[in-house]
Protein backbone atom coordinates (compact mmCIF):
# COMPACT_ATOMS: atom_id res chain seq x y z
CA UNK A 1 0.00 0.00 0.00
CA UNK A 2 0.93 3.49 -0.67
CA UNK A 3 0.89 5.54 2.35
CA UNK A 4 1.81 9.26 2.91
CA UNK A 5 2.60 9.17 6.13
CA UNK A 6 3.35 12.74 7.04
CA UNK A 7 0.23 13.89 5.64
CA UNK A 8 -2.34 15.05 8.15
CA UNK A 9 -5.12 12.25 9.16
CA UNK A 10 -8.64 13.80 8.07
CA UNK A 11 -11.32 12.12 10.35
CA UNK A 12 -13.77 14.48 10.23
CA UNK A 13 -17.09 13.54 9.43
CA UNK A 14 -18.46 15.80 6.52
CA UNK A 15 -16.65 15.14 3.06
CA UNK A 16 -16.31 18.93 1.47
CA UNK A 17 -17.01 18.98 -2.21
CA UNK A 18 -15.98 21.21 -4.77
CA UNK A 19 -18.22 21.07 -8.03
CA UNK A 20 -16.75 22.01 -11.60
CA UNK A 21 -19.21 22.88 -13.73
CA UNK A 22 -22.68 23.18 -12.25
CA UNK A 23 -24.86 21.36 -15.73
CA UNK A 24 -27.33 17.88 -15.04
CA UNK A 25 -24.68 16.05 -13.70
CA UNK A 26 -24.18 18.40 -10.74
CA UNK A 27 -28.22 18.31 -10.20
CA UNK A 28 -28.50 15.00 -10.18
CA UNK A 29 -25.99 14.75 -7.73
CA UNK A 30 -27.20 17.30 -5.22
CA UNK A 31 -30.22 16.24 -5.82
CA UNK A 32 -29.76 12.85 -4.90
CA UNK A 33 -27.64 13.51 -1.68
CA UNK A 34 -30.70 15.57 -0.18
CA UNK A 35 -33.49 13.26 -1.54
CA UNK A 36 -31.57 10.19 0.33
CA UNK A 37 -30.57 12.27 3.74
CA UNK A 38 -32.34 10.28 5.97
CA UNK A 39 -31.52 7.23 4.68
CA UNK A 40 -31.11 4.00 6.95
CA UNK A 41 -28.14 2.16 6.54
CA UNK A 42 -29.77 -0.78 5.69
CA UNK A 43 -32.15 0.62 3.06
CA UNK A 44 -31.81 -0.49 -0.09
CA UNK A 45 -30.96 3.04 -2.36
CA UNK A 46 -31.20 2.21 -6.20
CA UNK A 47 -27.62 3.27 -7.49
CA UNK A 48 -25.36 3.65 -4.36
CA UNK A 49 -22.94 0.50 -3.07
CA UNK A 50 -24.10 1.04 0.47
CA UNK A 51 -26.11 4.24 2.09
CA UNK A 52 -23.04 4.39 4.89
CA UNK A 53 -19.70 3.65 2.89
CA UNK A 54 -17.12 3.05 5.23
CA UNK A 55 -17.36 5.56 8.06
CA UNK A 56 -19.82 8.18 5.75
CA UNK A 57 -23.28 8.34 5.25
CA UNK A 58 -24.90 10.18 2.13
CA UNK A 59 -25.77 13.32 4.39
CA UNK A 60 -21.89 13.65 5.33
CA UNK A 61 -21.14 14.74 1.70
CA UNK A 62 -21.36 18.48 1.67
CA UNK A 63 -21.46 21.25 -1.22
CA UNK A 64 -19.50 23.93 -0.14
CA UNK A 65 -17.64 25.37 -3.37
CA UNK A 66 -19.13 25.60 -7.37
CA UNK A 67 -17.49 26.93 -10.69
CA UNK A 68 -19.15 27.67 -13.33
CA UNK A 69 -18.98 30.22 -16.11
CA UNK A 70 -22.71 30.66 -18.03
CA UNK A 71 -23.99 33.72 -16.68
CA UNK A 72 -27.43 31.97 -15.72
CA UNK A 73 -25.39 30.07 -13.44
CA UNK A 74 -22.34 31.83 -11.60
CA UNK A 75 -23.72 34.26 -8.53
CA UNK A 76 -26.61 32.28 -7.75
CA UNK A 77 -27.10 29.96 -4.80
CA UNK A 78 -26.13 26.24 -5.74
CA UNK A 79 -29.69 25.18 -5.21
CA UNK A 80 -31.13 27.92 -7.44
CA UNK A 81 -27.91 27.53 -10.20
CA UNK A 82 -28.40 23.54 -10.33
CA UNK A 83 -32.11 24.38 -12.06
CA UNK A 84 -30.97 27.22 -14.32
CA UNK A 85 -29.75 27.97 -17.92
CA UNK A 86 -29.37 24.93 -20.43
CA UNK A 87 -29.98 22.16 -17.26
CA UNK A 88 -32.84 19.97 -18.31
CA UNK A 89 -32.85 16.85 -16.45
CA UNK A 90 -35.11 15.16 -14.37
CA UNK A 91 -36.40 16.87 -10.87
CA UNK A 92 -37.00 14.64 -8.12
CA UNK A 93 -36.29 17.05 -5.21
CA UNK A 94 -36.48 20.24 -4.23
CA UNK A 95 -33.13 21.53 -2.72
CA UNK A 96 -33.04 23.72 0.20
CA UNK A 97 -30.67 26.85 -0.16
CA UNK A 98 -27.49 26.03 0.46
CA UNK A 99 -25.46 29.17 0.71
CA UNK A 100 -23.00 28.19 -1.58
CA UNK A 101 -22.95 30.67 -4.13
CA UNK A 102 -21.49 29.60 -7.73
CA UNK A 103 -18.07 31.68 -8.90
CA UNK A 104 -16.98 32.53 -12.12
CA UNK A 105 -14.64 29.51 -13.46
CA UNK A 106 -12.08 29.35 -16.06
CA UNK A 107 -13.05 29.32 -19.37
CA UNK A 108 -10.53 27.69 -21.47
CA UNK A 109 -11.18 25.32 -23.75
CA UNK A 110 -14.54 24.81 -21.65
CA UNK A 111 -17.34 26.56 -24.14
CA UNK A 112 -16.78 25.08 -27.45
CA UNK A 113 -18.50 26.22 -30.99
CA UNK A 114 -22.20 24.93 -30.68
CA UNK A 115 -22.28 25.52 -26.68
CA UNK A 116 -21.61 29.24 -26.93
CA UNK A 117 -24.72 29.96 -29.36
CA UNK A 118 -27.04 28.90 -26.13
CA UNK A 119 -24.36 30.18 -23.25
CA UNK A 120 -23.54 33.53 -22.43
CA UNK A 121 -19.91 33.45 -20.74
CA UNK A 122 -20.78 35.49 -17.15
CA UNK A 123 -18.67 39.15 -16.85
CA UNK A 124 -16.07 39.17 -15.04
CA UNK A 125 -12.73 37.80 -13.91
CA UNK A 126 -12.13 34.45 -13.12
CA UNK A 127 -11.84 33.26 -9.35
CA UNK A 128 -9.07 32.33 -6.77
CA UNK A 129 -10.39 28.44 -7.28
CA UNK A 130 -6.73 27.75 -4.84
CA UNK A 131 -8.10 30.37 -2.15
CA UNK A 132 -11.62 29.20 -2.46
CA UNK A 133 -10.67 25.54 -2.25
CA UNK A 134 -8.08 26.33 0.75
CA UNK A 135 -10.62 29.00 2.61
CA UNK A 136 -13.31 26.19 2.33
CA UNK A 137 -11.16 23.40 3.83
CA UNK A 138 -12.47 21.37 0.39
CA UNK A 139 -11.61 17.94 0.62
CA UNK A 140 -12.22 16.73 -3.08
CA UNK A 141 -12.67 18.58 -6.50
CA UNK A 142 -15.28 16.49 -8.97
CA UNK A 143 -14.92 17.80 -12.66
CA UNK A 144 -17.95 17.70 -14.43
CA UNK A 145 -16.42 19.98 -17.58
CA UNK A 146 -17.79 19.47 -21.00
CA UNK A 147 -16.25 16.36 -23.05
CA UNK A 148 -13.40 18.06 -24.95
CA UNK A 149 -12.19 20.11 -22.10
CA UNK A 150 -8.84 19.14 -22.07
CA UNK A 151 -6.89 22.92 -20.80
CA UNK A 152 -9.37 23.32 -18.55
CA UNK A 153 -9.17 19.80 -16.66
CA UNK A 154 -5.75 20.25 -16.31
CA UNK A 155 -6.03 23.97 -15.45
CA UNK A 156 -8.80 22.24 -12.57
CA UNK A 157 -6.12 20.13 -11.69
CA UNK A 158 -3.44 22.20 -11.49
CA UNK A 159 -5.68 24.31 -8.94
CA UNK A 160 -6.19 20.84 -7.07
CA UNK A 161 -2.99 20.33 -6.79
CA UNK A 162 -1.90 23.69 -5.55
CA UNK A 163 -4.50 23.84 -3.43
CA UNK A 164 -3.81 20.45 -1.65
CA UNK A 165 -7.47 18.72 -2.05
CA UNK A 166 -8.14 15.12 -4.04
CA UNK A 167 -9.62 14.88 -7.45
CA UNK A 168 -12.67 13.27 -9.15
CA UNK A 169 -12.56 13.04 -13.09
CA UNK A 170 -15.89 12.62 -14.14
CA UNK A 171 -14.98 13.49 -18.02
CA UNK A 172 -13.43 11.44 -20.87
CA UNK A 173 -10.06 13.94 -20.46
CA UNK A 174 -7.07 11.56 -18.99
CA UNK A 175 -5.91 12.21 -15.80
CA UNK A 176 -6.30 9.36 -13.38
CA UNK A 177 -4.90 6.63 -15.71
CA UNK A 178 -2.13 8.93 -16.86
CA UNK A 179 1.32 8.02 -15.09
CA UNK A 180 2.51 11.67 -15.49
CA UNK A 181 -0.55 12.93 -13.41
CA UNK A 182 -0.50 9.76 -11.02
CA UNK A 183 2.83 11.01 -10.05
CA UNK A 184 2.03 14.54 -9.34
CA UNK A 185 -0.62 13.46 -7.01
CA UNK A 186 1.16 10.74 -5.34
CA UNK A 187 4.41 13.59 -5.03
CA UNK A 188 2.19 15.72 -2.85
CA UNK A 189 -0.07 12.93 -0.97
CA UNK A 190 -3.02 12.86 -2.54
CA UNK A 191 -5.80 10.57 -4.32
CA UNK A 192 -7.31 10.56 -7.75
CA UNK A 193 -10.57 9.09 -9.04
CA UNK A 194 -10.63 8.63 -13.00
CA UNK A 195 -11.41 8.90 -15.99
CA UNK A 196 -14.77 9.25 -17.35
CA UNK A 197 -17.25 8.21 -15.31
CA UNK A 198 -19.23 4.76 -15.78
CA UNK A 199 -23.20 5.41 -14.99
CA UNK A 200 -25.30 2.96 -12.91
CA UNK A 201 -26.82 1.22 -16.53
CA UNK A 202 -25.47 2.69 -18.99
CA UNK A 203 -25.00 2.29 -22.81
CA UNK A 204 -20.84 1.54 -21.69
CA UNK A 205 -21.50 -0.84 -19.02
CA UNK A 206 -23.76 -3.00 -20.90
CA UNK A 207 -22.23 -3.26 -23.79
CA UNK A 208 -19.60 -4.50 -21.48
CA UNK A 209 -21.07 -6.73 -19.45
CA UNK A 210 -22.33 -8.35 -23.29
CA UNK A 211 -18.75 -8.33 -24.97
CA UNK A 212 -17.89 -10.34 -21.31
CA UNK A 213 -20.35 -12.80 -21.65
CA UNK A 214 -19.51 -13.51 -25.26
CA UNK A 215 -16.15 -13.96 -24.40
CA UNK A 216 -16.93 -16.12 -20.87
CA UNK A 217 -19.48 -18.24 -23.04
CA UNK A 218 -17.42 -18.94 -25.89
CA UNK A 219 -18.71 -16.83 -28.53
CA UNK A 220 -16.48 -15.05 -31.01
CA UNK A 221 -17.55 -11.26 -31.11
CA UNK A 222 -16.44 -10.28 -34.66
CA UNK A 223 -18.11 -7.00 -34.99
CA UNK A 224 -20.18 -4.49 -32.83
CA UNK A 225 -21.54 -1.11 -32.80
CA UNK A 226 -22.81 1.59 -30.29
CA UNK A 227 -24.73 4.80 -31.12
CA UNK A 228 -26.00 7.22 -28.66
CA UNK A 229 -28.20 10.30 -29.07
CA UNK A 230 -29.75 12.71 -26.94
CA UNK A 231 -31.22 16.32 -26.10
CA UNK A 232 -28.65 17.74 -23.27
CA UNK A 233 -26.02 20.35 -23.51
CA UNK A 234 -23.80 17.19 -23.63
CA UNK A 235 -24.57 15.99 -26.73
CA UNK A 236 -24.96 19.35 -28.47
CA UNK A 237 -21.33 20.01 -27.33
CA UNK A 238 -20.02 17.03 -29.36
CA UNK A 239 -21.67 17.98 -32.10
CA UNK A 240 -18.18 19.37 -32.32
CA UNK A 241 -16.80 16.22 -33.34
CA UNK A 242 -13.01 17.51 -32.76
CA UNK A 243 -13.53 17.17 -29.19
CA UNK A 244 -15.04 13.68 -29.49
CA UNK A 245 -10.87 11.85 -29.76
CA UNK A 246 -10.86 11.49 -25.86
CA UNK A 247 -15.26 10.34 -25.54
CA UNK A 248 -14.48 7.69 -28.40
CA UNK A 249 -11.02 5.91 -27.05
CA UNK A 250 -12.83 6.26 -23.60
CA UNK A 251 -15.75 4.65 -24.15
CA UNK A 252 -14.24 1.91 -26.72
CA UNK A 253 -11.42 0.54 -24.27
CA UNK A 254 -14.14 0.46 -21.96
CA UNK A 255 -15.91 -1.93 -24.22
CA UNK A 256 -13.41 -4.24 -25.47
CA UNK A 257 -10.94 -4.31 -22.48
CA UNK A 258 -13.18 -7.37 -21.58
CA UNK A 259 -11.71 -9.35 -25.07
CA UNK A 260 -8.63 -11.26 -25.02
CA UNK A 261 -7.75 -10.79 -28.70
CA UNK A 262 -7.95 -7.67 -30.65
CA UNK A 263 -10.77 -7.37 -32.98
CA UNK A 264 -9.93 -4.93 -35.25
CA UNK A 265 -10.25 -1.16 -35.37
CA UNK A 266 -12.32 -1.33 -38.34
CA UNK A 267 -14.87 -3.50 -36.54
CA UNK A 268 -15.91 -1.36 -33.82
CA UNK A 269 -17.67 1.73 -33.53
CA UNK A 270 -18.60 3.42 -30.45
CA UNK A 271 -19.26 6.96 -29.41
CA UNK A 272 -22.15 9.58 -29.82
CA UNK A 273 -24.05 9.98 -32.41
CA UNK A 274 -26.67 12.93 -32.73
CA UNK A 275 -28.57 15.49 -30.81
CA UNK A 276 -32.20 15.74 -30.55
CA UNK A 277 -33.38 18.54 -28.83
CA UNK A 278 -36.73 17.56 -27.32
CA UNK A 279 -35.43 14.57 -25.82
CA UNK A 280 -33.82 16.70 -23.30
CA UNK A 281 -31.76 14.28 -20.64
CA UNK A 282 -33.03 11.38 -21.97
CA UNK A 283 -29.94 9.31 -24.09
CA UNK A 284 -31.19 6.36 -26.31
CA UNK A 285 -28.34 3.83 -27.00
CA UNK A 286 -28.72 1.09 -29.92
CA UNK A 287 -26.06 -1.77 -29.34
CA UNK A 288 -25.28 -4.21 -32.19
CA UNK A 289 -23.18 -7.51 -31.97
CA UNK A 290 -22.47 -9.77 -34.65
CA UNK A 291 -20.72 -13.10 -33.00
CA UNK A 292 -20.25 -16.81 -33.76
CA UNK A 293 -21.06 -19.57 -32.22
CA UNK A 294 -19.88 -23.34 -32.46
CA UNK A 295 -19.33 -24.25 -36.05
CA UNK A 296 -18.95 -21.03 -37.01
CA UNK A 297 -22.98 -20.19 -36.74
CA UNK A 298 -23.64 -16.67 -36.35
CA UNK A 299 -25.41 -15.41 -33.40
CA UNK A 300 -26.04 -11.95 -33.57
CA UNK A 301 -27.90 -9.27 -30.22
CA UNK A 302 -29.27 -5.59 -30.83
CA UNK A 303 -30.65 -3.76 -28.28
CA UNK A 304 -31.85 -0.38 -27.01
CA UNK A 305 -31.36 1.35 -24.03
CA UNK A 306 -32.89 4.72 -22.62
CA UNK A 307 -32.15 6.11 -19.71
CA UNK A 308 -32.02 9.91 -17.80
CA UNK A 309 -28.64 10.42 -18.36
CA UNK A 310 -27.20 12.21 -15.48
CA UNK A 311 -29.20 10.47 -12.61
CA UNK A 312 -27.81 7.47 -14.12
CA UNK A 313 -24.55 8.36 -13.00
CA UNK A 314 -25.35 10.15 -10.07
CA UNK A 315 -25.30 7.56 -7.08
CA UNK A 316 -21.45 6.59 -9.10
CA UNK A 317 -20.37 10.05 -7.95
CA UNK A 318 -21.88 10.06 -4.45
CA UNK A 319 -19.67 6.14 -3.98
CA UNK A 320 -16.51 7.76 -5.73
CA UNK A 321 -16.95 10.77 -3.42
CA UNK A 322 -16.86 8.51 -0.22
CA UNK A 323 -14.52 6.38 -1.51
CA UNK A 324 -11.92 8.93 -2.40
CA UNK A 325 -12.47 10.59 0.97
CA UNK A 326 -11.58 7.12 2.92
CA UNK A 327 -8.24 7.30 0.53
CA UNK A 328 -7.19 10.62 2.05
CA UNK A 329 -8.04 9.38 5.41
CA UNK A 330 -5.77 6.47 4.90
CA UNK A 331 -3.11 8.36 3.57
CA UNK A 332 -3.58 6.82 0.18
CA UNK A 333 -1.89 8.86 -2.80
CA UNK A 334 -2.09 8.38 -6.68
CA UNK A 335 -4.78 6.96 -8.58
CA UNK A 336 -7.03 4.93 -6.24
CA UNK A 337 -7.03 1.56 -8.69
CA UNK A 338 -9.80 -0.43 -7.07
CA UNK A 339 -12.28 2.68 -7.04
CA UNK A 340 -11.50 4.01 -10.12
CA UNK A 341 -11.78 0.86 -12.22
CA UNK A 342 -15.47 0.12 -10.26
CA UNK A 343 -16.94 3.65 -11.34
CA UNK A 344 -14.46 4.92 -14.36
CA UNK A 345 -14.94 3.73 -17.85
CA UNK A 346 -10.89 4.51 -18.37
CA UNK A 347 -9.26 3.78 -15.07
CA UNK A 348 -5.55 3.18 -14.99
CA UNK A 349 -6.46 -0.60 -14.64
CA UNK A 350 -9.37 -2.06 -16.59
CA UNK A 351 -10.86 -5.78 -14.65
CA UNK A 352 -14.32 -7.26 -15.11
CA UNK A 353 -16.81 -5.92 -13.61
CA UNK A 354 -17.09 -8.47 -11.08
CA UNK A 355 -13.79 -8.45 -9.94
CA UNK A 356 -13.63 -4.52 -10.10
CA UNK A 357 -16.83 -4.89 -7.71
CA UNK A 358 -14.81 -7.31 -5.33
CA UNK A 359 -11.85 -4.80 -5.00
CA UNK A 360 -13.85 -2.32 -4.45
CA UNK A 361 -15.66 -3.64 -1.89
CA UNK A 362 -12.13 -4.70 -0.31
CA UNK A 363 -11.07 -0.95 -0.77
CA UNK A 364 -13.73 0.31 1.77
CA UNK A 365 -13.52 -2.59 4.07
CA UNK A 366 -9.60 -2.13 4.25
CA UNK A 367 -8.92 -5.64 3.45
CA UNK A 368 -7.60 -7.59 0.75
CA UNK A 369 -5.16 -6.23 -2.50
CA UNK A 370 -8.06 -3.94 -3.59
CA UNK A 371 -7.75 -1.63 -0.03
CA UNK A 372 -4.25 -0.13 -0.73
CA UNK A 373 -3.95 -0.66 -4.69
CA UNK A 374 -2.89 2.50 -6.60
CA UNK A 375 -1.29 3.70 -9.26
CA UNK A 376 1.47 6.23 -8.93
CA UNK A 377 2.98 5.90 -12.80
CA UNK A 378 6.51 5.10 -11.18
CA UNK A 379 7.84 2.63 -13.84
CA UNK A 380 5.99 5.43 -16.52
CA UNK A 381 3.49 2.71 -17.28
CA UNK A 382 0.52 3.53 -14.79
CA UNK A 383 1.48 -0.07 -13.62
CA UNK A 384 0.07 -1.62 -10.17
CA UNK A 385 1.50 -0.34 -7.36
CA UNK A 386 1.55 -3.67 -4.62
CA UNK A 387 -0.79 -3.38 -1.13
CA UNK A 388 2.36 -3.92 0.95
CA UNK A 389 0.66 -3.50 4.13
CA UNK A 390 -2.30 -4.55 6.23
CA UNK A 391 -4.93 -1.92 7.64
Amino acid sequence: MSKNDTAPEKRDRKIRVAIVGVGNCASSLIQGRYYYENAKPTDFIPGLMHVKLGDYHINDVEFVAAFDIDKEKVGKDLSEAIFSGQNNTFKFMDVPHMGVTVDRGMTHDGLGKYLSQVIEKAPGPTADVVRILKEREVDMVVSYLPVGSEEATKWYVEQALQAGVGFINAIPVFIGREPYWQRRFASVGLPVIGDDIKSQVGATISHRVLTRLFMDRGVRLDRTYQLNFGGNTDFLNMLERERLESKKISKTNAVTSQLDYDMGAGNVHIGPSDYVKWLDDRKWAYIRMEGRTFGDVPLNIELKLEVVDSPNSAGIVIDAVRCAKIGLDRGLDGSLEAPSSYFMKSPPVQHPDDQCRRMTEEFIAGEGYGAGAVCQGTDGSGAKAKAAAKQ
